[in-house]
């Protein structure tokens, strides 16, 4: 397997992922997917328009893993879709929106957002409006007109650390700075302050694991996937509606349509070999399948748990030890609020923030989502939906009144507003990433051989993240299942794969 090497723009297509030469399996193959995310949903997808008869089971009722959406109601009657907060469709989402394309061809339902800004405490905004796409173009004209870095600033910035970020290389990269944070490599950059807060906190924090817990590695890939080796800008798009009526019921539809059996409210409780070695049983509550492949795409817990329920799974030490050690990183909070007022014409309808505490970003839904829109034209109110990524802390009332505040510091014209209804979640099952555990991550593979893993805290061959980590996870799943039976798998595309420095000699 190998990446392109060299700088280049556009997606790049991924030579090596996957070597078959027919164009459908076997006729009667099959493969148990366990997991209906992302990761889950992709693999599935990639497997069944093969030929391969597939089971996808899935806990909930409802496909969409971590980013499901589900039915709450108002207080009068009316029913909405509640999701686990805003997602950002960046147009580097390559194998995402080659996914999105099985449901919608024309990609119609994501919406382009023209901004991003960045709002901090006494007014300050930064704007990612109107940059050029092309690296190091986009960083040059940041560095230029932002207000929060001055010339006097960038004297005194240490340049070989800061040259890290335009020198990415995924092997060289973790080697040297997987075992730091990443709040111990930002402090090296000797920022100022205020321009380290606007310019680079406030992405750090979208990552989920807090500073002084993550790897700077991981960190230094996540700057090079959004910004610094991506071409095509940091805006990005959202789906129109909610993700149930734009994405997951189309996708139920097109899974059953290529034969695709749906055990949705159905977990899997353990794995077993079957005894000629070469298939899997998954056991659910009061039933079972079996499969001449598993795919693993759950959550760290969920998978935490079925490898400590499943002795066919352990027989490998090393892979069961690397599953043991997976983490997950601080809880998030996510609040939706039906609120009596409408919010300024002029505000965007997401915002992300800096020093403000723990509100992370602030989304107004119905700036772009259908279903909202019409509740705010029925009442003239905001659905306002606030974001904490990692919480120190599981006080609900704290964060709460840290979040309103916080709110009516960025938006004073919501001050006092009065609650309609709202929507609270509070979950902790995001991957941490934390320092020194990137040697260690699971990959796709494993020594089972008909037995692959998928999901965001994969460890992937090239540089991704978030929605895009684990739909491309999902998809090498798949292709190194159909590399087994000798089927062509799916292409799989990427950012360039090193940063435009990464080929010059240290000191130039």
């Amino acid at each position: 397997m190998s990446l392109l090497d060299g700088l280049g723009l556009g997606p790049r297509e991924l030579r090596g992922m996957s070597r078959g030469t027919r164009e459908r399996v076997d006729t009667g193959t099959r493969a148990i997917v366990v997991g209906g995310g992302l990761a889950g949903v992709a693999a599935a997808c990639v497997l069944a328009e093969r030929g391969v008869k597939v089971t996808l089971c899935e806990k909930e009722p409802h496909l969409g893993g971590r980013v499901s959406a589900w039915t709450e109601r108002l207080p009068d009657g009316t029913p909405y879709q509640m999701e686990r907060g805003f997602h950002a469709f960046f147009r580097q989402y390559y194998n995402l929106r080659n996914l999105l394309r099985r449901v919608d061809p024309r990609l119609e339902r994501l919406r382009p957002l023209d901004d991003y800004p960045i709002l901090g405490p006494d007014g300050l905004v930064e704007s990612f409006k109107g940059l050029p796409r092309t690296p190091p173009l986009n960083l040059m004209a940041l560095l230029r007109r932002t207000r929060f870095v001055t010339l006097a600033d960038l004297r005194g910035v240490d340049v070989p650390a800061a040259q890290r970020m335009l020198r990415f290389d995924m092997s060289k990269t973790y080697a040297t700075f997987d075992d730091t944070t990443a709040a111990d490599y930002l402090a090296s950059l000797r920022f100022p302050e205020r321009g380290r807060q606007m310019l680079f906190d406030v992405f750090a924090h979208s990552f989920f694991n807090p500073e002084d817990e993550m790897s700077a590695a991981e960190m230094l890939m996540m700057f090079h996937f959004y910004f610094l080796g991506n071409p095509e800008g940091l805006v990005f798009d959202v789906l129109d509606e909610p993700f149930s009526d734009a994405l997951w019921k189309p996708m139920e539809r097109y899974l059953e349509g290529l034969g695709v059996e749906l055990r949705l409210g159905q977990p899997v409780e353990r794995v077993e070999r079957l005894k000629n070695g070469s298939a899997w049983r998954a056991e659910l509550v009061g039933a079972h399948v079996e499969g001449d492949a598993l795919v693993l795409a759950v959550t760290v817990p969920a998978l935490r748990a079925l490898f400590g329920a499943s002795d066919a799974l352990r027989v490998d030490a090393e892979l069961a030890g690397a599953i043991d050690a997976l983490d997950v990183t601080r809880p998030f909070a996510v609040w939706r609020q039906y609120l009596d007022r409408a919010a300024e014409p002029s505000r965007a309808p997401f915002a992300g923030t800096a020093g403000m505490g723990l509100l992370d970003n602030v989304s107004l839904f119905e700036r772009f989502e259908g279903e909202s829109r019409r509740w705010s034209l029925r009442t003239g109110g905001s659905v306002v939906e606030l974001h904490a990524y990692a919480c120190p802390h599981a006080d609900a009332d704290a964060i709460r009144a840290e979040l309103r505040a916080g709110l009516e510091t960025l938006y004073p014209e919501l001050a006092g507003a009065r609650v309609i209804h709202e929507s609270w979640l509070f979950s902790q099952d995001c991957p941490a990433f934390g320092p020194g555990t990137h040697a260690r991550r699971p990959r796709v593979s494993t020594p089972y051989g008909n037995v692959v893993l998928a999901g965001d805290f994969v460890k992937l061959p090239f540089p991704t993240a978030l929605m895009e980590r684990a739909t491309s996870a999902g998809m090498l799943a798949a292709n190194h299942l159909l590399d087994r039976w000798d089927v062509r798998g799916e292409p799989l595309y990427s950012i360039p794969p090193r940063g435009f420095m990464a080929s010059l000699p240290l000191g130039s």
